[in-house]
């Protein structure tokens, strides 16, 4: 009755489709026996209509609270939810390794589902995150079978973006190392701990080395954190058979994504997205002004999830044609019409005056706009002139600081006022002067930053921020490299030309405000500090601190590259 009233409620305030079916049976813990005789717990939403299509959603988060909301709501509209978890969490037995099984357990889960009596020969897959990873690793071997995927803030590598820049990506690995410990311990447990401002965790975070550093958080040595450490070279064999984007080529089904520009999978994410339109794919792209978790990423990937799979599913009746009321266990013909006349891309644009832009394809075409930077830190689209280098002091024993951007937790991610870490020494800022006239920038950014340093291991992290006229300085979008002698050449001078791949974004800086970029040798502890030592990712305990330069002179002209779209397309309601 609860869950009932629930979802009633959930619905109402998420504003879905009437439902088709209040009358739901659910069977909890049923055993799924894959081929090495591991049972996963799975439970069975079924609505009372014939012929409905079934929806997979496998997860290691269990199925209670939120899933069990999710598998009814996705009931109500027609469909049969299976939602499983993944070996060694919520009950299946096993041992959680990531992304080892995923692919087998999925074929496996495929061949139970062709044998129940509900099985009507078509299924769709949803799910965020590391849901979305399973789908990647099933998508290309389900056959004719899979109609439809919706991936949220997911991607189908997961390599790039666990070394972002070749670093490491630690506050968001050590945050979901915990996440996943935590659901192992008492529930009272787990509260008292987050009302405490989980301080095993925030010590973690600092502690060198890395190798001890999940002991710390979780008080058990975990396998994979271990084994991602060690195995952190770019050409590292342990990666090969855990990401799946070697094989977008194969998948068939029609695939949804939805994402956010403060999302840390995000840039993986629009690399799938532009391999599958390489297939001549038509995938469906939503950014919005989200961050991984957030509950606005929810509602929208919950409402557009729906629409896409009974879109491609057929609604009740998967296979034959799509019913013509609303009550007949399909979509009206005039809202599946509607959706087939969707852009295939829709972009909310930050900032003042921004909104939501409807986009053939993405990167929408755009101008390649240098912003170079200049003596007295000032940043102009005028090229480089001659000038002398600014430097500073970068001291990995007291790192420079990372300030919202993508990470893991919502509550801590995304854009926020600058100005404290902008106040340190070892951050180096250029700001443009006011603006005339709106930039609209749409697409991919990058920055390419000429330095000398001390020391031949560092990092560099570049930030765009907009300044507003109160002086609060907004980050738009950032990115990080690690550079080393392998990886970084220095001319006759000792120069080093860093090129920074920044986030992905689309931003309209208003009239008035400034545009800042900020330079810096870190961002701790959303990336890991840089020993500049070039000791072991894990092992590393010994720091060298360092002095480098910015040069911004003809022969070394740094610059943020910003694709800018004129003139602004009108915004549209959300």
């Amino acid at each position: 009755m609860l869950d009932r009233l629930a979802s009633r409620l959930a619905a109402a305030a998420l504003r879905l489709p009437p439902a088709r079916t209040r009358r739901i049976v659910v069977s909890r813990d049923l055993a799924v026996r894959v081929r090495d005789g591991v049972i996963l717990r799975t439970d069975h939403y079924a609505p009372d209509l014939a012929g409905a299509p079934t929806v997979l959603i496998r997860t290691p988060y269990g199925r209670g609270g939120p899933m069990r909301l999710l598998g009814r709501l996705a009931a109500e509209q027609g469909f049969h939810v299976v939602i499983q978890s993944c070996r060694g969490t919520g009950g299946s037995g096993g041992v959680f390794d990531p992304f080892v099984h995923e692919r087998d357990d999925g074929l496996d889960t495929l061949d139970w589902l062709r044998r129940q009596c509900w099985w009507c020969g078509a299924f769709g897959m949803f799910g965020a995150s590391y849901q979305g990873f399973v789908q990647w690793a099933l998508a290309a071997d389900a056959g004719e079978e899979l109609r439809a995927m919706v991936a949220v803030a997911t991607a189908s590598a997961t390599r790039d973006s666990t070394y972002a820049g070749e670093s490491f990506a630690l506050d968001t690995v050590l945050t979901w190392t915990e996440l996943l410990q935590a659901q192992t311990v008492p529930w009272l447990a787990r509260q008292w701990e987050l009302k405490r401002g989980q301080p095993r965790l925030v010590a973690a975070l600092s502690h060198l080395p890395l190798v001890e550093a999940d002991r710390v958080a979780t008080g058990v040595t975990v396998p994979f954190f271990q084994e991602w450490l060690r195995h952190h070279t770019p050409r590292s064999d342990y990666w090969r058979s855990r990401v799946f984007d070697d094989r977008l080529h194969l998948v068939r089904a029609p695939v949804a994504m939805v994402s956010g520009w403060h999302d840390i999978f995000l840039p993986a994410q629009l690399r799938d997205y532009a391999a599958l339109r390489a297939t001549g794919a038509r995938p469906r792209l939503i950014v919005g002004p989200w961050t991984h978790g957030s509950p606005g990423m929810f509602v929208a990937a919950l409402r557009e999830g729906l629409r896409w799979l009974d879109v491609h599913l057929g609604g009740a009746d998967a296979t034959g044609p799509a019913a013509t009321d609303t009550g007949g266990g399909g979509m009206p013909d005039e809202a599946r019409a509607t959706q087939v006349r969707d852009a295939p891309v829709r972009v909310h644009v930050g900032g003042a005056g921004g909104g939501w832009r409807d986009l053939p394809d993405w990167p929408p075409p755009a101008r390649e706009v240098r912003w170079y930077l200049h003596p007295g830190r000032a940043l102009r689209t005028a090229v480089a002139v001659p000038s002398p280098p600014d430097g500073f002091w970068y001291d990995p024993a007291d790192p420079t600081p990372s300030l919202g951007g993508p990470l893991l937790v919502a509550q801590r991610a995304g854009p926020v006022d600058n100005r404290p870490v902008e106040a340190r020494p070892d951050v180096l800022s250029w700001t443009s002067a006011p603006l005339t006239s709106a930039v609209e920038v749409i697409g991919p950014v990058r920055a390419e930053i000429h330095l000398r340093s001390e020391l031949p291991y560092l990092d560099v992290f570049v930030r765009l921020c907009d300044v507003d006229r109160q002086g609060r300085s907004w980050n738009v979008c950032d990115g990080l490299v690690r550079l080393d002698p392998l990886r970084a050449s220095t001319d006759g001078a000792g120069v080093v030309a860093a090129r920074v791949e920044l986030w992905p974004t689309a931003h309209r800086f208003a009239p008035g405000h400034r545009l800042r970029l900020q330079v810096s040798g870190g961002a701790h502890p959303r990336y890991a500090r840089n020993p500049g030592t070039g000791e072991p990712l894990g092992a590393a305990v010994t720091l060298h601190a360092g002095y480098r330069e910015i040069l911004h002179d003809p022969d070394h002209s740094s610059a943020v590259v910003l694709p800018v779209v004129r003139p602004a397309a009108p915004p549209r309601s959300a």
